[in-house]
């Protein structure tokens, strides 16, 4: 053990004890639902942990090519990425380090579809779409407020997905509970519960806070189970 005056200052200092423990309790809440959880590193991104957080979760996604290759290098897996823009003088470097990669609308998949079918290694494609619909107070972080331009809505989507797209993704939440994503998948499979049957995977984004005492663990599983 190290007493606090033998740790050097500035540092940051974890509490590995209580970090395992939220990852006990995640990796429990994935087993039993049959989905993956992956790290947001937008959420945490303190890389000396990665090898311990692979050992509990399904991988990491990222928002910028740094982060992928953070992801690449430090957990030595390959990241779900997102980002409401992509550079082009970036992007084959991204497919580098990329095993899915969602687009935030159909021009913006449209615009790098052929690099991503020209790949070596096939890369899962997907869209971001928008329900319409957040429990979000502050409109500032609000995804769905009117005039949005984070995600696709239903009307602009059509009945059938682009060719080469396997996964829908939607991220609406931030630090809400269970029962708030219960009110939430009600507009996605509303608006969206058709287009679901032509994909391989369903993205519902971070805003999950399942660390917080009281979280209802049970519920979350319940409602996995029952959209798949």
């Amino acid at each position: 053990s190290v007493e606090f005056n033998q740790i050097p200052s500035p540092c940051y200092v974890l509490e590995e004890r209580l970090l395992r423990k939220n990852l006990e309790l995640l990796h429990d809440v994935q087993e039993r639902s049959g989905a993956k959880i992956i790290l947001a590193l937008k959420g945490f991104s303190m890389y000396s942990t990665f090898p311990m957080v692979k050992k509990y979760l399904s991988g990491a996604t990222s928002s910028s090519l740094n982060e992928a290759r953070l992801i690449h290098e430090e957990m030595q897996t390959l990241a779900h990425v997102y980002s409401p823009a992509y550079k082009h003088k970036e992007f084959d470097e991204l497919m580098r380090y990329s095993e899915h990669i969602t687009f935030n609308s159909l021009k913006q998949y449209e615009t790098f579809k052929d690099k991503i079918q020209a790949n070596d290694r096939h890369i899962s494609c997907g869209l971001r779409i928008n329900p319409e619909y957040a429990e979000v107070e502050t409109d500032m972080y609000n995804p769905c407020i009117v005039g949005s331009r984070l995600g696709i809505t239903r009307e602009a989507l059509g009945d059938k997905l682009p060719d080469g797209i396997e996964g829908l993704h939607s991220h609406t939440m931030c630090e809400n509970d269970s029962y708030v994503l219960e009110r939430t998948l009600v507009h996605i499979e509303e608006k969206f519960g058709d287009l679901l049957h032509q994909v391989k995977w369903l993205n519902l984004g971070g805003g999950h806070l399942m660390t917080k005492e009281g979280y209802d663990h049970e519920h979350f599983i319940k409602q996995i189970k029952r959209l798949k």
